[in-house]
């Protein structure tokens, strides 16, 4: 018998708790440790198989230092179809904050805020703009 699917809701709170999570620098295990569970059932409620009731979401937005709502911002509205970006799509923003949750996303976030000089930022948002299109135009 096939798995039911998770709900869309449950994956973008658990996708939350692992950014929040990985922004701290906390791994899997200090966070279980910290709510008396093991590893593997921190990653089943980040990747959503597992909903994480009202208290223990509660509990986990003390340990990570968050509101509760910062779990629900940017949900996923049930109510209408979202459209699934593909490769020639514009780039929503649900697409920019899966790629921040991703840890090249958080690694190249946490590097570029630790530039102090605003040229050279800015000189690499222009790398990285020049080096996108030059991929577009092969």
């Amino acid at each position: 018998m096939a798995g039911k699917k998770p709900n869309p809701i449950d994956v973008h709170v658990g996708s939350r708790v692992r950014l929040r999570r990985m922004l701290l620098g906390m791994s899997q295990e200090r966070l279980g440790n910290s709510m008396g569970l093991t590893f593997q059932q921190v990653q089943k409620y980040e990747k959503g198989a597992n909903r994480i009731g009202a208290s223990r979401l509660y509990h986990i937005s003390k340990i990570l230092d968050v509101p509760v709502g910062f779990f629900f911002e940017e949900a996923p509205v049930l109510d209408e179809p979202t459209p699934t970006p593909g490769m020639a799509e514009p780039e929503s923003e649900a697409f920019i904050l899966e790629f921040l949750n991703t840890r090249e996303g958080l690694e190249l976030n946490r590097s570029f805020t630790k530039i102090a000089d605003a040229t050279v930022r800015k000189s690499v948002v222009d790398l990285v703009r020049a080096l996108s299109e030059t991929k577009k135009t092969k």
